[in-house]
């Protein structure tokens, strides 16, 4: 435990008090980043770099929304060149906005760059090194003469920046690390970190500093992981304390894209990291700002949250997802998926037609309940009461009066308040469920949790800092060795779909990322309905890989590299693989966002040209130059010859009869 607490301190001061990481302050232009600075807020363009006045128009559109930096790629040098005319024309017309150049596999256009804009991205698993998905065996010699031509390679970028007061980001992307860096550390997180950290010991022999750093992933729980090591490695071989950008690759667009952001950037903004956001939507640059708002405006007044105490250790691995041991109870805990719960307490009446918004359609003709992939495990009802049959999969909980006095308790059990759980002697023989505020939970409540074979433990708080105060009580739970299941539940109130979507993906995200929790039960008065409501536990669970209820899409945003229109065609794919639960398809504008980037993906959608697809099985290509007329229809036949195609059923439903 000692061996953890150290480093869990190594890249975060209290998981209980919310505090900002101490960083050195980064110069970009006007806009500095990083120490008592605030996080700020940037996108990328989507625009063509050589259609100056596109790019202009659409950066100012960004800026108008609250974009702080702007991105804009550079994959040649006569994009590089083009930045100086779109650089003009925003001043010209009054814009000050620092823009960041995005370079990928082109040094010389980096150099370039350098000499125009105020800050250059590069990436260190392309910029020296080209991707073949080779596995090298390295002697340390070697190694050792790769490491020197990468730094012939890169020294001459450090040294314009170093000269024109450039700022750098050096960004790691989990999809991209070179064929070097796989075979000596794998596809890890450390690998991750020591591509970035590289290219930063070449820019500190330079005595060069201006510099941010990113570990970017489309899954939340390698994102997070490679932060917090990153943050730990810097801290223990003494660098400098860079300020960190944030953000998941290809996130996705709607609320898939926004729910797998918060729970990447909220769970690190969360530890006090991050100086820097970007959102990556499948969707017009300026829809991710207010995503980005949504997210950092929650810390403007975090410090004051009430005071939770400092737990008594953290036997937590924070580099590495282990799900906290739990027993099983009715099929909650232990090896089983995370459940969802519904709350439906706040209705006067529950109706068939209730359900419907919770997955479960009632077909009267056939007199069989229809349950889609989202159809919740239980349903909440307080104190009201249900008279008609349920989906069989279904469970109820309700208060304990009403337990008591239900005519049929068949798939009905209690719920009690902590204090009342312990006095009362009249329990349901197989399952209780246990609500209490994380603040009220101690030890002799645990103890008599322990005891209880039949508990269910659903841990609320209402502290503004809710993560932090739900882990502090999880890890009461491991420091006495209680196994009870733990469902996480969650009230929000008069916000809207986006602020529902962002503040559950922070708030419980980052909890089921490290490992804590058997389920989720989120209520919402007035945030947008029992549909959004439950979905949104559903998908926080798909973004965290902890229950997979549907298709995922890795997605990437459109810049100036895409090939095609990106948004018009991820909605044409999701439109006809929607139903295929737990594949996983990446769509990817160019080759620079693929293969790579969509590493873990079971098939790939890549722009190869103007008009031209190609498709991908894993990291494999299977067939290039598919006119993209006909690349949808070739991507399902792709997926129906490996077997993993199914008929869409109607409604996207499974029907079961009555029970």
């Amino acid at each position: 435990m000692n061996q953890s607490i150290k480093q869990l301190a190594s890249y975060c001061s209290s998981i209980v008090s919310y505090q900002r990481r101490a960083t050195r302050v980064v110069h970009i232009g006007d806009v500095p980043m990083g120490g008592q600075h605030p996080i700020r807020i940037q996108s990328m363009t989507t625009v063509d770099t050589m259609d100056t006045m596109g790019s202009v128009e659409q950066t100012i559109r960004m800026v108008d929304a609250g974009c702080e930096y702007v991105r804009i790629t550079a994959p040649s040098i006569k994009e590089a060149e083009n930045l100086r005319a779109i650089r003009d024309e925003l001043r010209r017309r009054g814009y000050s906005v620092p823009l960041v150049a995005d370079i990928h596999f082109t040094p010389n256009a980096a150099e370039l760059a350098a000499r125009i804009v105020e800050k250059v991205r590069v990436n260190p698993g392309n910029y020296a090194d080209k991707k073949r998905f080779e596995q090298i065996d390295y002697t340390d010699a070697a190694y050792e003469s790769e490491l020197q031509r990468i730094r012939e390679k890169f020294l001459p970028l450090v040294r314009i920046c170093k000269e024109y007061g450039t700022a750098m980001r050096i960004g790691t992307n989990h999809g991209s690390l070179s064929d070097r860096i796989m075979s000596r550390y794998g596809d890890s997180p450390l690998g991750m970190v020591e591509s970035a950290l590289e290219f930063l010991r070449i820019c500190e022999d330079e005595q060069y500093f201006n510099i941010v750093l990113s570990m970017k992933s489309s899954n939340p729980q390698v994102m997070v992981q490679a932060y917090r090591l990153l943050v730990t490695k810097l801290n223990e071989e003494g660098f400098q304390p860079y300020p960190l950008h944030l953000g998941v690759t290809e996130a996705g667009d709607g609320e898939d894209g926004r729910i797998k952001s918060a729970v990447g950037i909220g769970t690190l903004l969360e530890d006090g990291l991050g100086d820097t956001v970007r959102v990556s939507l499948t969707e017009e640059p300026e829809a991710e700002v207010p995503v980005c708002r949504t997210l950092v405006s929650r810390y403007d007044e975090r410090p004051g949250h009430p005071v939770i105490p400092e737990p008594d250790g953290y036997p937590l691995d924070p580099y590495a997802y282990t799900r906290r041991h739990t027993r099983e109870v009715l099929g909650i805990g232990g090896h089983q998926v995370p459940r969802v719960i519904a709350d439906l307490s706040h209705r006067d009446s529950i109706t068939p037609a209730s359900l419907f918004a919770v997955g479960y359609q009632y077909a009267v003709a056939l007199d069989k309940w229809n349950i889609t992939d989202m159809a919740c495990d239980w349903v909440y009802t307080g104190k009201t009461s249900i008279d008609f049959e349920i989906p069989g999969t279904l469970g109820i909980i309700c208060d304990p009066e009403q337990w008591k006095n239900a005519s049929d308790r068949e798939r009905t059990y209690p719920m009690w308040q902590g204090k009342q759980y312990l006095r009362s002697g009249n329990k349901h023989p197989q399952l209780n469920w246990v609500r209490v505020d994380a603040e009220e939970l101690n030890p002799a409540l645990i103890n008599h949790l322990m005891d209880d074979a039949t508990a269910v433990l659903v841990l609320t708080t209402r502290n503004s800092h809710s993560m932090a105060a739900l882990r502090r009580a999880f890890l009461q739970l491991i420091h006495h060795q209680c196994d009870v299941p733990v469902v996480i539940a969650m009230a929000y109130q008069d916000v809207s779909a986006e602020q529902l979507q962002v503040y559950t993906g922070t708030d419980i995200g980052g909890l089921l990322i490290d490992g804590l929790g058997d389920g989720l039960m989120l209520t919402g008065i007035r945030a947008g309905g029992d549909k959004l409501i439950n979905e949104t536990a559903f998908n926080i669970l798909q973004a965290t890989r902890t229950r997979i209820s549907k298709t995922e899409y890795i997605s990437c945003p459109s810049c100036g590299r895409t090939l095609f229109d990106l948004q018009e065609t991820t909605a044409s794919i999701r439109a006809r693989t929607y139903h295929l639960k737990g594949v996983k398809i990446g769509i990817m504008g160019c080759i620079v966002n693929g293969p790579g980037e969509m590493a873990d993906a079971d098939y790939g959608y890549v722009g190869s040209g103007p008009g031209r697809i190609t498709l991908y099985r894993s990291k494999e290509v299977v067939k290039r130059n598919v006119p993209s007329a006909s690349a949808v229809d070739e991507l399902i036949n792709l997926i129906r010859e490996d077997g993993n195609w199914i008929e869409p059923q109607h409604e996207n439903n499974t029907s079961h009869g009555r029970v």
